[in-house]
């Protein structure tokens, strides 16, 4: 195994200096076994770190992206230019202190930021997986994440943190790995996905397929990309991100005229809501992979870790040791604070030593990742609170 270390600065959202950033990617030779039963080998896994790793290697938070995130979690994103999905929440004297704590985050299984996934070369063909790829899990996902911290030389992670399809791979870690993760924080998630997400996804996955330059997921063969579909399906689940209260808010019912190229002027004018989705969707196909998309879709539609349990949530967290804090957000209907409570109330019954917060907030789903001065508190009071019953000093990072 190796890995090849690249550095850089990284700069807050004011656009000044923080903390040194390096990106970093794993070659596992050994490879994965999967659970649909197939074996990838090699395994490459693309991570960023952030802080400094303590002698005792006992202060690292593992953070988990949701669907359309990656890796860079706290410094510029090399493809668009912006800032990290969670720079506001990861740096020194923030929430997630990098004074304090040594963060690890790595692209997903799967995805398409430099983990083995869709896009990679296959070692068998000398070509790209593209939609030969295999179905993988939650647990699978994971398991590549399991594989790098014992790379790392990181017996057990301080905590877990993650958000959305981040919190299923939480739950993933203290439902199969507990003796691994001291404190896990599941955010704005569900221990399984309810069938209207799953028809949402669906949906998603049809726009993709309807796409003429889909070429049944060959298109690269074509020099094609199905970028008509692919906006689609990130348009249709952008909207689930956000709140009818946040949408008025932000767009009530205001028009402005349409440009001439745009299919738009056939009405003459354009909803500033219209405009708005669909620039998520065409800056979205710059940056992601239409297999990849199906690929981790699917898989967070086969979460469910009661399924191998006769429906009874509370099984898979017994004998857990992890301390956990869920958090949900009152506007949430993606992931509703309902399904957080069957958690919790799952997670009781098992003898776990959890809390649960419900922060207020009227802007949807995408609240974890926005300026929420309470959940900020949340984050900061759990994971210092943690530390302290772990016997983490401050400053020994």
């Amino acid at each position: 195994m190796s890995s090849d270390d690249k550095k850089g600065q990284a700069t807050s959202d004011a656009g000044q200096s923080a903390s040194v950033f390096t990106h970093k990617m794993v070659r596992l030779e050994d490879g994965l076994s999967l659970e649909c039963g197939e074996h990838i080998a090699p395994l490459e896994i693309a991570y960023c770190t952030y802080g400094t790793l303590s002698p005792a290697r006992d202060n690292a938070i593992f953070i988990c992206h949701a669907l359309t995130g990656d890796q860079y979690v706290a410094e510029q994103n090399p493809l668009t230019g912006k800032p990290g999905w969670w720079a506001r929440m990861v740096g020194p004297g923030k929430p997630i202190d990098t004074d304090r704590f040594f963060v690890i985050c790595s692209n997903v299984l799967g995805g398409c930021l430099g983990t083995t996934g869709p896009t990679s070369v296959r070692a068998e063909t000398g070509t790209a997986w593209d939609s030969d790829f295999p179905q993988i899990t939650m647990k699978d996902i994971v398991a590549a994440q399991v594989k790098l911290i014992d790379h790392l030389g990181i017996g057990r992670l301080f905590a877990v943190v993650g958000g959305s399809m981040g919190g299923m791979q939480a739950l993933t870690w203290i439902a199969h790995h507990s003796d691994r993760v001291f404190a896990a924080m599941p955010i704005a998630t569900s221990p399984y996905h309810s069938a209207q997400n799953i028809a949402f996804n669906e949906v998603s996955r049809q726009a993709i397929f309807a796409d003429p330059e889909w070429h049944k997921g060959r298109y690269r063969d074509y020099g094609a990309i199905p970028a008509r579909g692919l906006g689609v399906a990130r348009m249709m689940a952008h909207i689930t991100y956000l709140s009818e209260d946040a949408l008025n808010r932000k767009f009530g019912r205001r028009v402005r005229k349409a440009g001439a190229s745009s299919d738009a002027f056939l009405f003459g004018e354009m909803f500033e809501v219209e405009s708005y989705l669909r620039h998520q969707g065409s800056t979205f196909v710059r940056r992601f992979d239409a297999n990849s998309y199906l690929t981790i879709t699917r898989a967070m539609d086969y979460f469910d870790l009661s399924a191998d349990h006769d429906g009874d949530l509370s099984v898979p967290f017994q004998n857990c040791s992890t301390r956990i804090c869920v958090v949900s957000f009152s506007s949430d209907w993606l992931f509703p604070t309902t399904q957080s409570r069957t958690l919790v109330r799952a997670l009781s019954r098992a003898g776990a030593n959890v809390s649960f917060v419900e922060i207020e907030s009227d802007r949807g789903h995408d609240a974890f990742l926005l300026d929420e001065p309470e959940f900020d508190r949340t984050v900061r009071g759990f994971l210092d609170g943690a530390a302290e019953h772990a016997g983490l000093r401050r400053g020994q990072g």
